[in-house]
């Protein structure tokens, strides 16, 4: 009958990975069904715990740094990503009263926020320094830091 019960951990953790896409619960889901093995030759439950455990414990510990890596090398930087740290012209004033002014950064014209909230002028070179939603936030290069 304990093999019943690993049957069902194995299937309700194979549903709940099919609706994740993050790898969560699929090594305690071959934990489980490699606890189907001692349960099914009548091993006690402590043993089947322990089995479950330590089976679940090195799936993880020895694939998931694997998986991950794989996952996050298909990860590319948007377009968006690639105008961090550029150079723009600021082609309408970005003052605090307005809710943005706008810039043009690799030919590209973007709504932008002053990083400092300071105003910057029409023309002034800017240097991006982060995205926030659909705008660009940028730093006047022609300020001096003290």
């Amino acid at each position: 009958m304990d093999y019943m019960f690993w049957t069902v951990i194995f299937a309700v953790l194979c549903i709940i990975e099919a609706n994740t896409s993050n790898l969560v619960t699929i090594w305690f889901a071959i934990g489980s069904l490699i606890t189907l093995i001692p349960a099914a030759l009548g091993a006690t439950l402590y043993t089947q715990i322990v089995v479950f455990v330590l089976s679940s414990t090195v799936l993880l510990a020895l694939t998931r740094p694997l998986v991950k890596k794989k996952l996050s090398a298909n990860i590319e930087k948007t377009n968006a990503d690639r105008v961090i740290g550029k150079t723009a012209i600021v082609k309408e004033s970005i003052t605090a009263d307005k809710f943005a002014g706008t810039v043009t950064v690799q030919g590209k014209i973007w709504s932008a926020v002053s990083s400092d909230g300071s105003p910057i002028e029409e023309g002034e070179e800017v240097t991006v320094e982060s995205i926030e939603g659909v705008k660009l936030v940028v730093k006047s290069k022609n300020k001096v830091n003290i």
